[in-house]
């Protein structure tokens, strides 16, 4: 039953997002697209009001009297937010910062029901702790209770700590008190007004599709309007093709103070799923593969394969945070042995999301990536200083 409700939703978020790009044409998809277009003028309103409450301190924001970065984007999901949190959370722990990562934990599985109730009715919510998905030293939850993204972030910065909450004040102020942390991340945070004080906001825009298709939600993947691109310190270029001056120009319309830092998503080297085996990229060159992937832009990652030398004989694609059965990637096996693939391959993000497999004819590797900056190193270096010696 859980599978089947899980199985419906994908498919009917796959194709309300089929109709937001244009991809679906006919009657039903134009009358979808006519609803979704006034649902989103009273979207942009909301996002108005809730700023401007914020602003006369109708709604109260809050400080905790340590650096806060929050690190986000304008668009729903695709950005490739993940690398850049864990890039800055490098950066700051060599320079001497200890770091807590702050995450809702988008789609980590809910504590249970009964608990949930039991601590509405007796007001318990603010005593309930975050969940610790590392204490920086030891990885203490799955991917499935503590989330996708903060379970990788977890496992590629093991000296970081990384804690889950909704309300990430609580969060700081449990990483503040219980482990000394005097720098947070507030991890996809731009959208976070609740948590204030001395604040640098980064936001990443996609060079690919920098406002998606210029709509807010839900008629397209904006959260908020472009222009408020000026609330932030700085800006992430991200999967830059080089060619990025007319875009930089729009930028520069709408901020110009912040600085721009220019970078791509760079692969690193592929490791064994299951077994931990490491690869150098080289040894894709030539070699018949099959991609598995369950992100917001595939596209992306099968053409990164294949730049890198693959023979892509196939693809599988599932909707963005997907938790895979056991029957799926069997499936992806045995198609790619009829397709005489030598491998499958896959995203971290996806790895994370993988079950335990009886049997492995192929072997399962998946990409490691880093943030690569082309222009602007020293934008990051300055940002990094600022927040370090503010």
């Amino acid at each position: 039953m859980r599978d089947a409700i899980r199985q419906w939703t994908e498919e009917a978020e796959t194709y309300v997002l089929e109709v937001i790009l244009g991809d679906r044409r006919g009657k039903g998809a134009t009358a979808l697209r006519g609803t979704l277009f006034a649902l989103s003028k009273v979207f942009a309103l909301a996002v108005k009001t809730r700023r401007f409450l914020y602003n006369v301190r109708i709604l109260r924001d809050s400080t905790v009297g340590v650096q806060v970065i929050a690190i986000g984007n304008l668009t729903v999901g695709g950005t490739g937010k993940t690398p850049v949190v864990e890039k800055f959370a490098r950066e700051l722990k060599d320079a001497g910062r200890n770091v807590a990562i702050l995450s809702r934990g988008y789609r980590s599985k809910p504590p249970p029901l009964s608990r949930r109730l039991m601590n509405k009715m007796l007001f318990r919510h603010e005593s309930e702790p975050p969940r610790i998905v590392s204490d920086g030293k030891s990885l203490l939850l799955n991917s499935e209770v503590a989330g996708d993204e903060p379970y990788m972030l977890a496992s590629n910065l093991k000296d970081v700590v990384v804690l889950v909450d909704k309300d990430r004040v609580k969060a700081g102020r449990y990483a503040i008190e219980k482990f000394g942390c005097d720098t947070l991340l507030l991890d996809d945070g731009f959208q976070y007004w609740k948590l204030r004080g001395r604040r640098h906001d980064v936001v990443l825009v996609d060079c690919q599709s920098p406002f998606g298709n210029e709509h807010l939600l839900p008629r397209g993947t904006l959260r908020e309007p472009p222009e408020h691109l000026a609330r932030a310190s700085t800006i992430f270029l991200t999967k830059s093709d080089g060619k990025t001056g007319e875009l930089r120009k729009r930028i520069h319309a709408l901020n110009p103070k912040a600085g721009i830092i220019e970078c791509i998503h760079h692969p690193l080297y592929f490791e064994d799923v299951f077994t931990g085996e490491r690869k150098d990229l080289d040894f894709l060159k030539g070699k018949k593969v099959g991609s598995l992937s369950g992100i917001a832009q595939p596209e992306s990652f099968e053409r990164s394969l294949v730049s890198l030398g693959a023979q892509l004989v196939y693809a599988k694609r599932f909707a963005d945070h997907h938790r895979y059965t056991q029957q799926e990637i069997l499936n992806a096996i045995n198609r790619g042995k009829k397709r005489q693939a030598d491998f499958i391959l896959t995203t971290q993000k996806d790895a994370v999301r993988f079950p335990k497999i009886d049997r492995r004819d192929l072997p399962i590797y998946f990409m490691r990536v880093e943030i690569k900056i082309l222009n602007g190193a020293d934008d990051f270096r300055d940002c990094v200083r600022r927040i370090c010696f503010r």
